[in-house]
């Protein structure tokens, strides 16, 4: 056995190189799409798109070395997607913050994160959580995934009668996800090796040959200049003492806080690392986020964290750290090869992302629907992650309404202090999400 597979667990875990190399690769391309996705959201707040570009790669290859090396799990991170609109839209366009400042503000949140890990509130707070609310969490975003992938894909849009609707079938793209979807639910239940990488890499093929994916016009390319935002946030440290940026400070601390949370739990009880309803080595993967956060400030991009696109590479067998390694490579290599990333478009990932929700789902059956008072606050979170469209509001739901169904049953004392002191946190999150 070598010093790599040796230190990464791999007999343990029952795993090989050739399965970690291919859960990295599924990670990653189901993910990449970041990398065009956060500098177009950063760009609307004015930030240089290179420079962004750039930052994000690194960010996130440094966030998934750190979860692969030092934490040991095979989950990827990157530049979180709503906090990053919050960012350049909420933050910069509707408060009028400059983007400058608005960086200096997720450099302090990180460094605030930074501490409360090193203290392990964050590992208490989620030790605390009870099992059920936990499956609850795994399978809303196994829900709120495959709603992702549904409306990349076309299968479901916007209507303005009924919220959301069938797509057009009309549309060849919306085809396009459709042949992918069906590949790679035939290849799954045939239980072929790979079958979600496959069904991306099909997809992406029959796209280019019927003209629905643009042929890159190269493959290799220059990675942009850092120069317009490295140290940024350092430089503008000092703008930040006023109420309106210690609101969006607080902001950035608690939906990274409970979107990465939560994210961590889903993907835990997928690969089944959960023991004894505790997260092995969470202090580890925390800090891994809190420091890939704190890097990523100064690089010159919006809050990093844990990635629920992680679970397309659990799902066709990445067990260790080497998948979370892989992928973090690929990132850097992600850099030189921007042309080549233009193939991996919604149609490509919808498919995989539908997929992963389905498996994800399955943890409803763990769930204790014979109890009312913990049947109704797993069902706000599990319907609340995709029809607010967000984690950590879905997981807000649920943990405001569980003391309550508890107390109502008289179960009151078996409830965590930390569940009554979320229940007061969640309340104020709510209200400064609110805040105009």
């Amino acid at each position: 056995m070598s010093a790599i597979s040796k230190y990464f667990h791999f007999e343990e875990l029952g795993t090989d190189y050739r399965r970690e190399i291919l859960a990295g690769f599924t990670t990653f391309i189901s993910m990449s799409y970041i990398l065009f996705v956060n500098p177009n959201v950063l760009g609307a707040a004015k930030m240089d798109t290179g420079a962004v570009f750039t930052a994000t790669a690194l960010a996130s290859a440094l966030g998934c070395f750190l979860m692969g090396i030092l934490a040991r799990y095979p989950i990827a991170t990157a530049p979180a997607l709503g906090i990053n609109a919050f960012f350049a839209y909420s933050a910069v366009i509707g408060m009028g913050i400059s983007w400058q400042t608005a960086l200096a503000g997720v450099f302090v949140a990180s460094i605030i994160f930074v501490l409360i890990t090193i203290f392990k509130l964050r590992e208490i707070i989620i030790d605390a959580i009870p099992s059920d609310l936990k499956f609850a969490i795994s399978a809303g975003i196994g829900l709120f995934i495959a709603f992702i992938g549904l409306h990349q894909g076309g299968l479901v849009v916007a209507n303005k009668s009924t919220v959301v609707g069938l797509g057009s079938f009309t549309t060849a793209s919306t085809w396009l996800t459709v042949v992918g979807l069906v590949v790679t639910a035939v290849l799954m239940v045939r239980r072929v090796p790979g079958a979600i990488f496959i069904g991306m890499v099909v997809t992406a093929v029959v796209g280019l040959v019927t003209g629905l994916i643009p042929v890159p016009h190269g493959i290799v390319s220059a990675a942009p200049s850092l120069k317009p935002t490295f140290g940024v946030a350092l430089t503008h440290i000092g703008e930040i003492n006023t109420p309106q940026m210690w609101v969006v400070v607080l902001t950035f601390l608690l939906v990274t806080f409970f979107d990465t949370a939560g994210t961590l739990v889903g993907l835990a009880q997928q690969a089944g690392f959960m023991k004894d309803n505790k997260m092995p080595r969470v202090g580890k993967a925390l800090m891994s986020d809190s420091t890939a956060m704190l890097a990523g400030s100064v690089l010159g991009t919006s809050p990093v964290g844990a990635y629920v696109e992680s679970s397309a590479g659990i799902a066709v067998g990445g067990r260790s750290g080497f998948t979370a390694v892989v992928t973090g490579i690929l990132f850097i290599f992600g850099m030189f090869f921007s042309p080549l990333l233009a193939v991996v478009t919604d149609q490509v990932t919808a498919p995989a992302l539908i997929i992963v929700g389905v498996l994800m789902a399955q943890n409803l059956r763990q769930i204790n629907w014979s109890h009312l008072e913990i049947a109704i606050p797993s069902f706000l979170i599990v319907v609340g992650m995709p029809l607010t469209y967000s984690i950590s509001d879905g997981m807000a739901l649920g943990l405001i309404m569980y003391p309550i169904t508890m107390i109502a049953a008289k179960r009151g004392k078996e409830v965590h202090p930390i569940m009554y002191a979320l229940f007061f946190i969640f309340i104020g999150f709510m209200w400064i999400l609110n805040v105009k």
